[in-house]
């Protein structure tokens, strides 16, 4: 039997076509190994979204060396990684057998079984994006759908559009039917992705309607998430559909980059502050109990300490829970890499502390506003501090401990009364 190991950086898509290709391997007979010192066939599943990403690769890239010359192994490197660079990878990595570029992942467990089998591996090139029937990994109660890739919006400082190609939509029956299939599973959440979810469009059907319609398949699903959406593509039937639908969650993701609108400019993002702030205004005003998470970049050429401050402002205007928070890593073939007024290294670094400390200490206020009340939480683990306590999450993806009165399994969702904030988990007791 041939073993197989999958490494995963970066997005939940990445981590979703890995799932898709372990669920292939293990379909065709293939042994899941522990570790890449036991497998014939080792996979790097890479993103290329920061240069820190690629240069922990390449230093995982220098593991396998000393690993090839004690055992005969197949190295595949694929994900956004393998489009930026291509073939050249190898002069610089000879210890990789193939480059296989994002659109023809599927067809990695071909090229493993031939190289396994000493044959000669020859493929077309997709021009376009295939679908897996399935992303779902056996055993999990929480799954990602991804229902379309790409990206068409150029934003100055995304490598996105070159590695992954402009935007392409899954065939909405796919994505019902295997909806379907992750309910019949037990599967308790799913997470619709895509580089710009929001932009959906198959044929007639739009984001909200096939948000509709995803829902309407749900029945031991509890929670429908999505992730990434752009403010731009953010409709007023989108809104909604989010207010009316029980099963999506009140707690949304949307990117905004910049608190300036001359930044946003420069980064080709194709709104404005205030248009970003109406649009959460918008929002609140449908749905009061939403919770918001955001994406912010600092240090962006030409940012300024006005741009910096106006950042500053909508953070504290909207009052995030989450915020995934960095500076402006250079990627080379986008935009922004040539602009003028780049700034050092030490300046983005102090403005992303100040930036982090000011996020963290307005969660913590509004979170302990929140650390009371019953709600429902999906279990995800037991504690292991205490056996009679349930690690879980809740609806505004906010970690809660509790204390238990029943018998309760990982994936069970219970209501759980919150009774104070510690640190940046809740904890209560079920009820």
């Amino acid at each position: 039997m041939s073993s197989f190991y999958i490494e995963t950086y970066g997005c939940q898509m990445n981590t979703a076509e890995s799932d898709a290709l372990e669920a292939l391997f293990l379909g065709s007979g293939w042994k899941k190994a522990d570790k890449p010192q036991d497998c014939d066939v080792a996979i790097i599943n890479t993103c290329s979204v920061r240069q820190s990403a690629e240069n922990r690769i390449w230093g995982r890239l220098g593991s396998y060396t000393p690993i090839k010359k004690h055992k005969k192994m197949t190295l595949i490197l694929t994900g956004c990684m393998a489009d930026r660079l291509g073939e050249d990878i190898k002069k610089d990595a000879p210890q990789l057998d193939y480059v296989v570029p994002v659109n023809d992942k599927l067809k990695i467990l071909k090229i493993a079984k031939a190289a396994c089998e000493d044959e000669e591996v020859e493929f077309v090139h997709n021009q376009d994006y295939d679908f897996a029937v399935s992303y779902y990994k056996e055993g999990e109660f929480s799954s990602f759908v991804p229902i379309m890739n790409g990206c068409n919006n150029f934003c100055s400082y995304c490598i996105v559009p070159y590695v992954r190609g402009r935007e392409v939509s899954r065939n909405p029956e796919q994505i019902l039917e295997e909806v379907r299939f992750l309910d019949s599973k037990g599967v308790r959440e799913i997470t619709l992705l895509g580089q710009n979810v929001n932009s959906y469009k198959y044929g007639e059907m739009n984001f909200p309607q096939l948000l509709q319609e995803v829902c309407k398949q749900c029945k031991s699903i509890e929670w429908v998430r999505f992730e990434s959406p752009h403010p731009k593509d953010f409709s007023d039937d989108l809104i909604e559909v989010i207010a009316k639908e029980q099963k999506v969650a009140k707690h949304i993701h949307i990117p905004m980059q910049s608190g300036s609108t001359g930044i946003l400019k420069a980064m080709n993002r194709k709104y404005s502050a205030e248009q970003y702030l109406s649009l959460i205004e918008k929002i609140k005003s449908r749905i009061p109990k939403i919770t918001f998470a955001v994406d912010v970049m600092v240090g962006f050429p030409g940012e300024t300490e006005e741009d910096f401050q106006q950042t500053l402002n909508v953070m504290d205007t909207v009052g995030y829970i989450e915020a995934y928070m960095y500076y402006w890593n250079p990627r080379k073939g986008t935009r922004a890499c040539d602009m003028d007024n780049q700034m050092p290294e030490n300046e983005k670094q102090e403005r992303l502390q100040a930036l982090i400390d000011f996020q963290l200490n307005k969660a913590a206020s509004i979170k302990e506003k929140r650390a009371y009340g019953v709600q429902k939480v999906l279990c995800l683990s037991p504690s292991r501090d205490n056996a009679k306590q349930m690690l879980g999450r809740n609806e505004h993806n906010e970690m809660v401990v509790f204390d238990i009165c029943s018998v309760v399994k990982p994936s069970d969702m219970v209501n759980v009364e919150l009774l104070y904030l510690n640190g940046n988990t809740y904890v209560g007791r079920q009820v």
